[in-house]
C-alpha cells in the first residue's frame, strides 16, 4: 500500500501505537494519532507525537472518520463500533503487526501460545545468535515489530513474540516458521469466548505458504487443530516420547532421532520450561543452528525477567517473582515448579478465569494465598475450601506480611494469575515494584 499523503488514524498510544506513528510519518502519511486517555496521562506519546509532527485528539467515533487507513495497537478491540462502520465503508483496519509486515524484511519466526512464549521467544533469538545466525527478537517482547523495520535485513530472522491482540487484526503477516507452545482459558474478558481467543491464535498459521513450518505441541489439544490450517508442514514438540520432531525421553531432549542434552542442564525452573526449551530447539534447528550450538545455548540462557526469576534469599526465605504468570494455568505452572512451603501472592485485575484449578496444587504445596487487588474477593470464594487466605490488599502489605510470617526454607512466590492493570501498569511494573519491596527487607 503507498502511504504517500494517506489519511492513516493509529489508535492506542503505547509502545506499539507510537512506532506505527514513526513508520507511517517516515513515510509520507499524514498520520492522526488518537486514545481513549488524553495526551496529559500519556508522558511517551506527548514527547514523541510533536517530534514527529503527529497530531493527537481524544478518540471518539468523529476521529475514524475520512481515514483511509486505520491502524490499530494491541490493546485495542479490534470490534468496536466505529471500526465495523471503516469496514463497511472499505477502509482496511490493520493492527500494528500488520502494517510493519508490509515494510519488514527478512523472515519471520511467529511464537504464540497461552503461556511461555516470551521465555521460549527470547531463548530462540539466543539459540540462534549463538550459533552464529542473524537475528533480532522483537513484537510483544521488546521492541513493537513496526520499530524492527528500518533495521531489518533479508539475511536476518526475525524472531517475534505474538498475542492473540496481536494476530486477530493481520492479514498477509507471515512467518516463515510459526510456533504455538499451548492454549488454555485467557483473555476472556477480551474476546468472550475460548473459541475466539483460539481463532484469534489460528491467524498465525493460516497466513503461511506451502513452503512455511507450523511447530506445534503435540499435547495440546487446539494446537493439534491447527496442524490442519497450516498450508505448510507440522512440526511437533512434546514431553513424551517420539520419533520426529523434538521430545523428551528417559530424562533426556531429543532432537529429530538425534539426542540433544539432559534435562537436568537446562538452567530454568520448572518442568513447563522443557517444553520451552524444547519448541526453541526445533525452531533453531529448522533456521539452521546446528544441535552442538543449541545445547550449548540452552546451558547458557538465563531467566527472562518476571519469568520465575529468583529475586532474593532474606533470612533463609526465597523470594521469586513470576509477575508474568497472568492467567490461572501460567501461576500453576508457577506452583509446580516448587516442592512446597510456598506463600503466593495471588490477584490483580481479573481476566474471565476460573481459579479453582488452583485449589488442589496450593493445598498440598502453600501455607497460605495472600490476596490483592480487584480479583481479591472472586479468588477467595473460590479457593477459601483449600487454603488458608489473607486479605492483604496491596503488594507492599502482601510482601510485609510474608516476610513476618515465612519460615526459613519457606518461599514467597508471587505468581498473580491476573492482570495487573488494576495497580499497575502492566506485570512488569508489578514485577519491579515486588523486587524493590524484597530488596528493602531487613537482613535481621
Amino acid at each position: 500500500m503507498e502511504l504517500e499523503d494517506k489519511r492513516v488514524v493509529v489508535a492506542g498510544m503505547e509502545r506499539s501505537g507510537l512506532a506505527a506513528c514513526a513508520l507511517l510519518a517516515a513515510r509520507g502519511a499524514r498520520v492522526l494519532a488518537t486514545d481513549l486517555r488524553p495526551l496529559a496521562e500519556l508522558p511517551r506519546a506527548a514527547e514523541l507525537l510533536p517530534a514527529l509532527a503527529v497530531p493527537f485528539a481524544l478518540q471518539t467515533p468523529e476521529v475514524f472518520a475520512g481515514a483511509g487507513l486505520i491502524v490499530l495497537s494491541p490493546g485495542v478491540p479490534a470490534d468496536l463500533p466505529p471500526l465495523a462502520d471503516a469496514r463497511a465503508r472499505g477502509v482496511p483496519v490493520w493492527g500494528e503487526v500488520e502494517l510493519a509486515g508490509r515494510f519488514l524484511r527478512g523472515p519471520n519466526i511467529g511464537i504464540t501460545g497461552s503461556n511461555g512464549k516470551t521465555t521460549t521467544t527470547a531463548l530462540t533469538g539466543h539459540l540462534l545468535a549463538e550459533a552464529g545466525i542473524p537475528a533480532r527478537v522483537g513484537g510483544n517482547i521488546g521492541e513493537p515489530v513496526c520499530a524492527l523495520v528500518d533495521s531489518s535485513r533479508p539475511d536476518q530472522w526475525n524472531v517475534l513474540e505474538l498475542s492473540s491482540f496481536q494476530l486477530e487484526t493481520i492479514e498477509t503477516f507471515r512467518c516463515q516458521l510459526g510456533a504455538c507452545l499451548n492454549v488454555t482459558p485467557d483473555h476472556l474478558d477480551r474476546h468472550g469466548t475460548f473459541a475466539a481467543y483460539a481463532a484469534a491464535k489460528a491467524r498465525l498459521f493460516a497466513t503461511q505458504q506451502a513452503e512455511d513450518v507450523a511447530v506445534l505441541n503435540a499435547a495440546d489439544e487446539t494446537c493439534r487443530a491447527y496442524a490442519s490450517l497450516t498450508p505448510g508442514r507440522t512440526c511437533w514438540f512434546q514431553s513424551a516420547p517420539a520419533r520426529t520432531g523434538a521430545w523428551l525421553e528417559n530424562g533426556a531432549l531429543w532432537l529429530e532421532g538425534r539426542r540433544l542434552m539432559a534435562a537436568r542442564e537446562i538452567p530454568l525452573r520448572g518442568g513447563h520450561n522443557v517444553e520451552n526449551v524444547l519448541a526453541a530447539a526445533l525452531l533453531a534447528s529448522l533456521a539452521g543452528a546446528p544441535p552442538e550450538a543449541i545445547a550449548a545455548g540452552v546451558r547458557t540462557f538465563r531467566a527472562v525477567e518476571h519469568r520465575l526469576e529468583f529475586v532474593r534469599r532474606v533470612r533463609g526465605v526465597d523470594y521469586f517473582n513470576d509477575s508474568k504468570a497472568t492467567n490461572v494455568d501460567a501461576a500453576r505452572k508457577s506452583i509446580d515448579a516448587f516442592d512446597g512451603g510456598l506463600w503466593i501472592i495471588l490477584g490483580g485485575k481479573d481476566k474471565g478465569g476460573d481459579y479453582t484449578p488452583l485449589g488442589e496444587p496450593l493445598r498440598r504445596k502453600a501455607k497460605a494465598a495472600l490476596l490483592i487487588g480487584a480479583a481479591s474477593a472472586k479468588i477467595a470464594a473460590q479457593l477459601e475450601p483449600h487454603i488458608a487466605l489473607l486479605e492483604t490488599g496491596t503488594l507492599a502489605e502482601a510482601v510485609r506480611v510474608a516476610a513476618a510470617s515465612a519460615a526459613p526454607g519457606d518461599t514467597v512466590l508471587l505468581a498473580p494469575a491476573c492482570a495487573s492493570f488494576d495497580q499497575f501498569e502492566n506485570f512488569e511494573h508489578r514485577g519491579r515494584v515486588f523486587k524493590e519491596l524484597v530488596f528493602a527487607l531487613e537482613e535481621d
